[in-house]
């Protein structure tokens, strides 16, 4: 099971079918699944097939990457590429014990990059000194959420500790993971299609597991092998955007004013070289999580947009919908995307996930009959380790008014996770997923009009 306490959490019918279908979801999107389904390997040919694709390996194969489902894409990997046929491979990812032969995975830090994630990103950047690789190899970069803090190389003059503070500003602005990693591309020697450039003239194949919104390649992971259409300009407009520029470091606002002057050159604009393919993403979740739904005998329906924008907004525009009768014809209502919190300097403890269950929970208390709302993180981390969301019902509300919680206090502080501990019986606590595709927020109605 990828939810470690589900007895814990499962103490209604509507809560074991919300576990059973959190399972579906994630469980579609393991590497193990999605590996074998879309890549081949001939020994006698020395190709890789991949749908609509035919790659010749001339000489030797390498295998690099970064992110929350890059440990168990090594594995799945080496299942299909016999480790023997691998020359060398190193990837960076987050938790787990991942047992490979022939490509090392190191965890390294996240949501903010740690000395383990330069050492990681210097490591895979040394590959092409140590082993001469020429376009005459090929080298399979594993890709996946999480990358941009897994592997960190900060462009010169800029020191980690900068990248750190910096990072840590922008995930808490309120800016999206586009614009993030706009600013991210623009402070890194390997984002923005780098990693791709430097491997050149080898052909690079990137296999890539999704966490955004139109599964655009130059945002997932900050676009390791993707040529990047953004500019220093856009990276200081979402600086301004935020109000932000008082608050970085000095060395990266100089950057930034540097390669917009022309100083430093750009990320990537062409990667002739570099050949991306996405082989998951959250919309594959989804329709896992409906398929189980409607074989349940449950009335379905998915959002047809990704769920973005400020995670109190969001929850409180969903919940407004819900009540007015929106979804009446339908029990069961699946949103996937990610939001953006705004989160004060004085925040205590959650994440995105926990935040829009905490206040879905406040939103929906007019709600006739019995309801469930679920927020969950398809990794295993909403800010906390091992806690990818929460879930709540009118039995949670109910206790935290016999516990006397002042929730709206607890959501003004971003305080969730102290506030569905002292609740208990919330948290989804899933440990390491092996995968990444996003967040998923789960609405089960049982008053709405049948039909």
């Amino acid at each position: 099971m990828i939810i470690k306490n589900g007895e814990e959490l499962g103490l209604s019918p509507l809560r074991r079918l919300a576990i059973d279908l959190i399972e579906a979801g994630i469980q579609s999107v393991q590497p193990d699944r999605v590996i074998p389904s879309v890549l081949s390997f001939n020994p006698s040919s020395r190709t890789l097939d991949i749908p609509g694709h035919r790659f010749q390996i001339p000489c030797r194969l390498f295998i690099v990457g970064g992110g929350k489902a890059s440990g168990a894409l090594a594995v799945s990997l080496e299942k299909i590429i016999a480790p023997d046929h691998i020359c060398a491979g190193l990837v960076a990812g987050k938790g787990g014990n991942y047992q490979t032969r022939r490509v090392e995975v190191v965890n390294t830090g996240h949501p903010i990059p740690d000395e383990r994630s330069v050492q990681a990103a210097e490591r895979i950047l040394g590959f092409k000194n140590m082993f001469d690789i020429t376009g005459e190899d090929l080298v399979v970069c594993l890709i996946s959420g999480g990358g941009s803090a897994l592997l960190s190389s900060p462009a010169s003059g800029i020191s980690l500790s900068d990248k750190q503070q910096a990072v840590d500003i922008l995930i808490k602005s309120g800016a999206n993971i586009t614009e993030i990693n706009v600013v991210r591309k623009h402070l890194s020697k390997i984002k923005g299609g780098n990693l791709g450039r430097h491997f050149s003239p080898a052909q690079v194949i990137s296999l890539i597991i999704s966490d955004v919104s139109g599964n655009d390649p130059s945002v997932i992971a900050s676009g390791l092998t993707a040529a990047d259409t953004s500019t220093f300009d856009d990276a200081l407009g979402v600086i301004y955007r935020y109000k932000l520029a008082a608050r970085l470091p000095p060395k990266v606002m100089n950057h930034l004013m540097k390669g917009r002057d022309g100083s430093v050159p750009d990320t990537p604009k062409s990667l002739p070289n570099c050949h991306n393919f996405t082989i998951a993403d959250n919309q594959l979740a989804l329709t896992a999580m409906q398929t189980r739904a409607k074989d349940l005998g449950r009335r379905v329906w998915i959002s047809p947009s990704y769920i973005s924008g400020e995670t109190a907004s969001a929850a409180c525009l969903a919940a407004a919908d819900i009540i007015g009768g929106k979804y009446n014809e339908f029990d069961t209502v699946i949103f996937g995307g990610e939001t953006a919190p705004v989160v004060p300097s004085t925040a205590g403890a959650g994440g995105r996930n926990q935040h829009y269950a905490l206040v879905a929970l406040q939103e929906l208390r007019t709600m006739p009959g019995e309801w469930l709302v679920a927020s969950v993180g398809t990794d295993d981390s909403d800010f906390i380790p091992d806690v990818a969301g929460a879930m709540a019902d009118r039995a949670t509300l109910e206790k935290a008014n016999r516990l006397g919680l002042n929730l709206t206090e607890f959501t003004d502080n971003f305080d969730s996770n102290s506030a569905f501990k002292s609740i208990g019986n919330s948290l989804v606590v899933t440990g390491d997923t092996g995968t990444n595709v996003g967040d998923f927020v789960l609405y089960l109605l049982e008053n709405s009009t049948k039909v």
